[in-house]
């Protein structure tokens, strides 16, 4: 490609940081090494060699446990969850010796999942731009904190409905922080054919925590009291984090500066924007968590109603619920090889509709329990099923921020949906308000059916070095900027049309690794001319989209290529403002 610049600097920086910035950025470019899939130093070196994957290439659900670092990191996030919901059926049953308000009982599980909605951005961000392992150690170590406060009050007999609120909305500013960093380490470390089969892992894991936290906290509650399991959380969360200590995980390599935590947050939302897969995944999972958090929220009374009534009760039936899950996430890697997303999703909606009523009409303990055992496989089922299609869509560089905005709308819809259903039982009853929620999913299901999970094509997303960094012939600091870059087409009218079509494409491309704006003009006086413009924030910026390319930008950059008609490749012209300050 022929590339000219015409570059002028904004103000005069020494020319030895300059010098220094370009040497680095040319040898990491020079050095950079495309994988199939990014994984972690760690991983390869200590990974055991796998058995040929089953039938499609998809690996057993137990497959990735081979790997000691996965294994090792699974373990806490086992923990880590076993404590989140020690804590949340803590605080919900100590909410019903507080006050008989279901609004009240509703609004501790909308506390609990509340946080992740106002902060999962930033901690996307900051999963994508920090070491992850250290940022997983701080969340540790926060929830052991809250835990041992939240002890102390309770045992001062000085806890309240709203304080109790308080600190279950500060225990879960750890899971926003956790959650997307957890999220954007497994792709890491694991081979793309394993990625369901870890995601599965993940849906144990938390399907384990569901079944033992509740019981764990079921049998302190009973033998001791409330406040032993928030000491208890503290406890296990130290341990997790010692665990994380001994983990040395390699820096990531880069040549340039980190970004900037508020474009890193812009650049994130844009990506999503622009990603269609991401819109699908993101509307389904919230309209499915909206009306799917309504017997969750409300179990702790409808528990009440049940057998004795008391703790065991609740703890039972949440268990079951895991039980179930569990099941699922072992068989969804063999299910997915002969069954569509979209078919996945849509059967286990409507069963998990059906299930939510017969658990809100069961006469009696058991027949609950059954209904949320199968309930417990169709919500996994389906959270895990629209969540690979998240995980798939998204590359590594931005892969944190992608998860905390999915994380945002799973989560932050819950919350809705735990406050929205607390109030219709309030204004009705319990029941009413499960079997309306029922109601809601198979009218969502038919909102959302043109909104195809399998619709889309999976892109290549392997990162690539094809694409090497300009050459300039003027001193730049990381910070210059912006860049204004045009690409100049020459096309032929009977290629206008296809044309066109690539370069819709392209805009979606190009916003989606952060660019700040893109247009496509023609030229008046040469109507085979056709120009396209972009612009980056700063120099390093634009170095930044050579490290992010893919097979799939390289092959959409061929397309254009092909329909270019003149006799040079298309013409590349990179500038940078110059400020006219004086010195």
């Amino acid at each position: 490609m022929i590339e000219q610049g015409f570059i002028a600097l904004r103000g005069q920086r020494g020319s030895l940081e300059r010098n220094r910035t370009m040497a680095l950025a040319k040898d990491q470019f020079k050095r950079a090494e495309p994988t199939p899939w990014p994984t972690c130093d760690d991983a390869r070196r200590m990974s055991a060699p796998e058995p040929t994957p089953p039938h499609d290439g998809t690996a057993a659900a137990p497959t990735p446990l081979r790997n000691p670092v996965f294994r090792m990191l699974w373990g806490v996030w086992v923990t880590a969850n076993i404590c989140m919901w020690m804590n949340d059926v803590a605080a919900a049953w100590l909410m019903t010796t507080l006050t008989t308000s279901p609004v009240m009982v509703a609004l501790v599980a909308s506390a609990a999942s509340m946080p992740v909605f106002l902060l999962g951005l930033p901690s996307g961000a900051l999963a994508d731009i920090v070491d992850r392992r250290r940022l997983l150690l701080f969340t540790q170590v926060w929830v052991a904190v809250i835990g041992i406060i939240t002890c102390i009050v309770a045992f001062a007999g000085a806890i309240t409905p709203w304080s109790l609120l308080l600190l279950t909305f500060a225990n879960g500013i750890g899971l926003a922080l956790r959650w997307p960093a957890y999220a954007a380490l497994v792709p890491q470390l694991v081979e793309r054919r394993q990625l369901s089969a870890a995601l599965a892992l993940n849906a144990i894991a938390m399907n384990i925590s569901r079944i033992f936290g509740p019981v764990l906290a079921g049998a302190v509650i009973a033998v001791a009291g409330s406040a032993y399991v928030f000491m208890l959380n503290a406890v296990l969360s130290v341990g997790a984090a010692v665990v994380l200590l001994r983990w040395r995980r390699p820096p990531k390599v880069s040549a340039l500066p980190g970004e900037r935590f508020l474009g890193a947050m812009r650049v994130g939302v844009q990506h999503v924007r622009q990603s269609g897969a991401m819109q699908t995944a993101l509307l389904r999972i919230s309209l499915f968590f909206m009306q799917a958090a309504a017997l969750p929220a409300l179990l702790p009374l409808v528990a009440k109603g049940l057998g004795s009534g008391d703790a065991g009760t609740f703890a039972l039936l949440l268990a079951c619920m895991g039980v179930g899950a569990i099941g699922a996430a072992l068989a969804l890697p063999r299910v997915r090889e002969s069954v569509s997303r979209d078919t996945l999703v849509s059967a286990c909606t409507l069963v998990h509709a059906a299930m939510m009523t017969l658990v809100s009409l069961a006469p009696n303990m058991w027949v609950a329990a059954a209904g949320l055992f199968v309930l417990g496989a169709t919500l996994i089922s389906v959270a895990n099923t629209i969540t690979l299609s998240a995980q798939l869509a998204l590359p590594d560089w931005v892969r944190a921020r992608g998860m905390s905005i999915y994380q945002m709308a799973m989560l932050g819809s819950s919350a809705l949906g735990a406050a929205l259903w607390g109030q219709v039982a309030s204004l009705s009853d319990v029941r009413t308000s499960i079997v309306c929620a029922a109601l809601v999913a198979v009218a969502c299901l038919l909102v959302t059916r043109r909104r195809s999970l399998d619709g889309a094509a999976i892109e290549d997303l392997t990162p690539t070095d094809s694409i090497k960094s300009p050459d300039v012939a003027l001193e730049l600091a990381a910070d210059d900027g912006p860049v204004i870059v045009t690409v100049e087409y020459r096309i032929a009218a009977q290629n206008a049309q296809a044309f066109l079509d690539v370069m819709r494409e392209t805009r979606r491309h190009r916003l989606r690794q952060g660019v700040l704006s893109w247009e496509l003009l023609r030229d008046t006086a040469d109507p085979r001319l056709y120009i396209e413009q972009f612009m980056d924030e700063t120099w390093a910026d634009h170095l930044r989209r050579f490290e992010r390319m893919t097979a799939a930008d390289l092959a959409l950059r061929q397309r254009r290529h092909d329909l270019h008609g003149g006799e040079q490749p298309p013409l590349v012209r990179r500038r940078i403002a110059r400020s006219l300050e004086e010195n």
